[in-house]
């Protein structure tokens, strides 16, 4: 069975963003992940950890067209570039697929995806795609979570978590860290 790896950066508040406020998430601060903050190089040092556990990327279909733009030309995302893509999306066409950047399925289901966890193989990262984590989520198929927490309240934006009354979910804290510009390296296990 494989695992599924949500990983991304949040704000205190649960709110996510991509890099730089990405299409879609053009809320008044959007961008936060690189604004207001001193780099601090080791608070990236969980992406470089990331690389060894990956053996496949998800995305939804508006991150997958996004992260599609920049990854395959990107040398910082080179290791990523032949691993095998899933993207989730029920008006994706193959046609619409990108060119050189490894072999890419289309999954139009939750049921598709937890077929694919019962697989062979290694963890399975979702990159970006807020909506499909918290789907998945509420579907119970998240394994883990890989978060870089920021110190700012956004108030605003898409929330990582969902609203859903449902029952309460335990987590187990696998690693965690605290870096000096306040970013804090939260790594949980599902259950």
């Amino acid at each position: 069975m494989r695992d599924l790896v949500y990983t991304g950066f949040m704000s205190l508040d649960g709110v996510v963003d991509s890099p730089g406020g990405g299409p879609g998430e053009e809320h008044r601060s959007g961008g936060w992940v690189f604004k207001d903050l001193e780099f601090v190089p080791e608070a990236w040092s969980i992406k470089g950890e990331e690389l060894a556990d990956t053996t496949a990327l998800m995305f939804g279909r508006r991150s997958y067209e996004a992260f599609a733009q920049t990854w395959p030309q990107s040398q910082d995302h080179a290791s990523y570039k032949e691993l095998p893509k899933y993207v989730v999306s029920t008006t994706l066409t193959d046609d619409a697929l990108v060119d050189g950047w490894g072999p890419t399925t289309i999954l139009r289901s939750t049921e598709d995806i937890a077929a694919l966890k019962q697989t062979e193989g290694g963890a399975i990262f979702i990159h970006g795609s807020a909506e499909l984590a918290r789907r998945l989520a509420d579907a119970c198929l998240v394994d883990r979570y890989h978060l870089l927490v920021f110190p700012v309240l956004l108030g605003g934006g898409k929330s990582l978590f969902s609203g859903a009354d449902k029952e309460k979910q335990m987590l187990k804290l696998r690693d965690s860290e605290s870096y000096p510009n306040g970013i804090l390296k939260l790594i949980y296990d599902v259950g």
